[in-house]
């Protein structure tokens, strides 16, 4: 019961919603991003850069509608360095104080707005339905690129670090490439996605490797495509970020 779709206004960025069976916790891998969320439970809220898996708890029927920023995105439109948010949700109204209480009352006259959207008239699937609701997915990206621009813009140095790293290049290849010493990459790493450039790598590379293995791949070809040293590899990169195997993140066998 979830969807998602680029944001159109800004690039690399997607839109998602889903709507909770309730039938346990949710596992939302680490990917380097930074979101900006809405719960009907729990309204506004910011999810930091996960070193490992987050367990999401949810309560039956609960919508959620979020807007994933690309990497090295998220500090220029929060206002804080990543590493601050790392492993946690945090209520917006900590970070934006007033600004976040207008956003607030916004939000919440769209939802009232599209309350009969998912009752099913419509058709389709609850989340779907949250999904086809443009006025709050659209509310969350319009702040958020008003914020970014009134900051610059995001840093340049995330997006190239993280297409290289994304890439299969090696952290000290990516340091030559932008220009910058071991230390001071670490440093704004730490800043733009919330850990250093070699996590960031890692994950980068378990999210390209669970993609190919997702398109049907052979595990075993998927560890050589994606730089790991063999299939045992992968699986131990995999469940330490993770928390669970490979073959557990894989849609079952047609």
């Amino acid at each position: 019961m979830y969807r998602e779709g680029p944001a159109p206004g800004i690039p690399g960025g997607v839109r998602w919603a889903s709507v909770s069976r309730g039938d346990g916790p949710v596992r939302v891998l680490p990917d380097g991003c930074l979101d900006l969320l809405w719960s009907s439970r729990s309204g506004l809220l910011v999810a930091g850069p996960d070193r490992t898996a987050h367990l999401s708890r949810s309560v039956p029927g609960e919508r959620w509608v979020g807007l994933r920023l690309p990497p090295g995105t998220g500090p220029a439109v929060f206002g804080v360095p990543a590493d601050e948010l790392r492993d946690r949700r945090v209520p917006l109204a900590d970070l934006w104080g007033r600004a976040a209480a207008d956003l607030v009352d916004r939000v919440a006259a769209e939802d009232g707005r599209g309350a009969g959207v998912t009752s099913g008239r419509a058709g389709g699937s609850p989340a779907a339905s949250a999904f086809r609701r443009p006025s709050i997915a659209a509310l969350l990206e319009e702040v958020a690129l008003a914020r970014l621009r009134a900051a610059g813009g995001p840093d340049p140095l995330g997006r190239a670090v993280a297409a290289r790293l994304a890439a299969g290049a090696t952290v000290a290849a990516t340091a030559a490439e932008v220009g910058l010493g071991a230390r001071a990459l670490h440093r704004r790493s730490r800043l733009l996605f919330g850990y250093g450039p070699k996590t960031l790598a890692r994950i980068l590379r378990m999210r390209r490797a669970l993609d190919l293995a997702g398109a049907g791949t052979p595990l075993a070809e998927v560890a050589a495509l994606a730089g790991y040293a063999d299939q045992a590899h992968l699986t131990r990169e995999v469940k330490e970020l993770a928390g669970v195997p490979p073959t557990r993140l894989l849609p079952p066998a047609a």
